[in-house]
């Protein structure tokens, strides 16, 4: 068997055997990895240069290793699922009886119930009928009509524990056919567990003796194959060794080459390693020194935790023996706490007669209260009468002042845009302008059970994050609180553990349907049943169940200190009907509380308001606001810009003025008579400086 990879590597041949379509799934996988194989096969030879023709010619002749593989996996495929349908058939007469027994089960339970409530009706009536006859007996004056009534109340008493009596027989012999039974049971189970295990030893026989003969027959193909390939590689290995001895001979005369660069280099390697060996050599005995030292400390640590040990086991030794004789302290305090018991006992029946008048003064007095209560009541469907109207009144007026505000602020921004920037004014959605009055929150339509049921068991994906439990007494969000998949795993579990809920008629009915149709038909009896009619009533059965699980897994890993199971385990089939009996009954706890409610003012829904009052407070948005905010500076800058032109403006109108003034001023001295009378006249001053300017 050692030369058979050398012979796969060498030859790179398919057979055509197993195929990708094929319904055996070992041989989907045969299929694969020859594929795969030849891939890499290829690759190898075209690295190569090899002519990819001569392997398609080879590739025609298939390898009778392969073909001998694909029989003797036939074969033992074949036997395999021969085997295991002998051995599950006594699983499946197992589960039939099981089946059936639950099914006898359930009816016997259901007769045991009615036949225990006919029982406790019939005795309620006849203990009714005594209790009556004890208030006439106070009537009676005559001692033998009263001796006559006493007999009869007697002879009824003894009659109605007569009864009672033979029930409890009853259900004891039932009890007692209960233990047969199950000793029955058990044998009939050890003998099935027998005959599996016979069965499978038989076949653990058969399969290996038919694995050892298919084994030698593959080594017997592989050996012929190695033969045949083996002469064939020789060829070629001799060839390739020949082109080998060239080549390395080639490769000697560069490695001499090298050897003497190399050589020089070794020797400067060796004078730079003796130093290093020496520096390492001195730095190695330091830190041998150092561990010593801290053996020796730690073999001091060792001898004083020995000593501490053998004292802590002496203390435990002494807390033990003071632990029993504590034990015996309190096993005679137990006989005391007995006697204190005994004595109180009698001090509870002394106190039982002493509450029960009363509790006979307390229901007069709870009579006069339910009046002032129901005085009350009125009052306050008054006072909730007339606040509601005041709340009307008061949102109207606020509404009123409101609707006016807006207006005012969109005829501003109205402004603002057209006249001062120039832009085209839109105006925003006033649905809330409408509205007069409180606001009015229609309640939201829920999906039927049913048809969330259909749209959870027909999604065959489901979602994979793992969901928490919430609150669920208000209406579900937009998004559901539980993932399809977790909702599903919860209804499916339901469906196989509550068949009692489902009529056995409907059971022959549904036996041709496929599974989803009967799923489907099933919950719906059981919804039906639990009156669950809409999908909130399903959310919250999910966490229902969830919570409960988690409840029942808690004392489990305080005790045993068990890790937390995996998130898909979401309840154990066991608990179901327990958890759905608790379910139900919270439920219907739930659903009598509004009728149990008095009936008061109409509670208004006001999630709403805060959104209402919101829209109108930013009917004007944050981008306009920012215009406004932008054009009042841009105004304010324009108006210092027209202030200081209205200053210059007027300093300009002053400067004006003066040089009017001084014209004038020059003008009459130019002009003046005293100039002719000087040597050098003014004018003469300024036509000079004229003309050199």
């Amino acid at each position: 068997m050692s030369g058979v990879p050398v012979a796969m590597e060498s030859e790179d041949v398919a057979a055509p055997g197993p195929s990708l379509d094929s319904e055996d799934q070992q041989e989907r996988i045969q299929a694969r990895r020859l594929r795969i194989t030849a891939r890499i096969e290829a690759k190898r030879r075209e690295a190569l240069g090899e002519d990819p023709g001569s392997i398609m010619e080879r590739k025609e002749t298939p390898r009778r290793s392969y073909k001998q593989m694909d029989d003797s996996r036939q074969r033992l495929s074949k036997l395999v699922n021969d085997g295991t349908q002998l051995v599950t058939n006594i699983q499946v007469a197992a589960d039939a009886r099981e089946t059936q027994r639950r099914a006898e089960e359930e009816e016997l339970r259901r007769l045991r119930v009615e036949k225990i409530d006919n029982e406790a009706k019939s005795s309620f009536e006849k203990f009714e009928e005594i209790s009556k006859k004890w208030l006439l007996s106070g009537e009676k004056a005559i001692p033998q009509e009263l001796w006559a009534v006493l007999n009869s109340q007697q002879q009824q008493c003894g009659q109605l524990i007569e009864d009672k009596n033979v029930l409890i027989g009853e259900l004891q012999q039932e009890l007692k056919r209960k233990d047969d039974q199950y000793v029955k049971d058990l044998k009939k189970q050890s003998e099935d567990i027998s005959l599996l295990i016979e069965r499978m030893e038989e076949q653990v026989r058969s399969l290996s003796k038919t694995y050892r003969q298919e084994l030698l027959q593959i080594e017997k193909v592989f050996e012929q194959e190695r033969r045949d390939l083996l002469s064939k590689n020789q060829k070629k290995w001799e060839q390739g060794m020949q082109q080998r001895r060239d080549m390395e001979l080639e490769s000697l005369m560069n490695r001499m080459r090298k050897v003497e660069e190399y050589e020089q280099q070794l020797q400067q390697l060796r004078v730079q390693d003796g130093e290093e060996y020496n520096i390492i050599k001195i730095k190695l005995e330091t830190d041998v020194q150092i561990l010593q030292q801290q053996l020796q400390q730690m073999k001091a640590t060792y001898q004083l935790n020995q000593e501490k040990l053998e004292y802590n086991y002496q203390v435990l030794k002494k807390r033990d023996e003071e632990n029993t004789i504590t034990k015996s302290q309190q096993k005679r305090k137990i006989t005391r706490l007995q006697d204190v018991l005994n004595n109180l006992k009698i001090k509870l029946e002394k106190q039982i007669k002493q509450y029960r008048e009363e509790n006979q003064a307390l229901s007069d007095d709870f009579k006069r209260i339910v009046e002032q209560y129901r005085e009350l009541q009125k009052k306050l469907r008054h006072f909730a009468a007339v606040d509601a109207k005041k709340f009307h009144d008061i949102w109207v007026m606020n509404e009123e002042e409101m609707k006016q505000l807006v207006q005012k602020a969109l005829e501003v921004d109205h402004i603002i845009h057209e006249q001062q920037l120039g832009l085209p004014w839109t105006s925003p959605d006033l649905w809330f302008m409408d509205n007069v009055g409180p606001l009015v929150v229609k309640p939201k339509e829920q999906k039927a059970a049913r048809a969330l049921a259909q749209e959870v068991m027909r999604d065959s994906g489901g979602s994979g994050r793992t969901v928490t439990s919430g609150n669920l007494e208000s209406s579900h969000p937009s998004s559901p609180p539980f993932s399809p998949r977790t909702v599903k795993q919860i209804l499916e579990v339901l469906c196989d553990e509550s068949g009692f809920l489902i009529e056995n008629k409907l059971e022959q009915l549904l036996s041709p349907l496929e599974k989803d149709e009967r799923s489907l038909i099933r919950l719906d009896a059981i919804f039906g049943a639990l009156q669950i009619e809409v999908e909130d009533d399903v959310y919250k059965l999910v966490d229902f169940f969830l919570k409960y699980q988690k409840q029942q897994e808690r004392p489990l890993q305080d005790e045993e200190g068990s890790p937390a199971p995996h998130p898909t385990d979401l309840i154990h089939p066991n608990d179901v009907l327990r958890a759905l009996r608790a379910f139900t009954m919270e439920l219907h706890h739930q659903r009598e509380k509004p009728h149990m409610r008095q009936t008061g003012a109409e509670e208004r829904d006001s999630s709403e308001d805060g959104a209402y009052w919101s829209t109108a407070a930013q009917v004007i948005p944050q981008s306009r606001l920012k215009v406004w905010d932008a054009l009042e500076s841009a105004m304010e800058k324009y108006y210092d810009v027209l202030t200081s032109r209205s200053q210059l403006i007027s300093e300009t109108s002053a400067l004006r003025q003066q040089n009017t003034e001084l014209r004038m001023l020059l003008h009459q001295y130019l002009n003046s008579k005293i100039n002719a009378e000087l040597e050098i006249p003014p004018t003469h001053i300024l036509q000079v400086d004229t003309a050199h300017a």
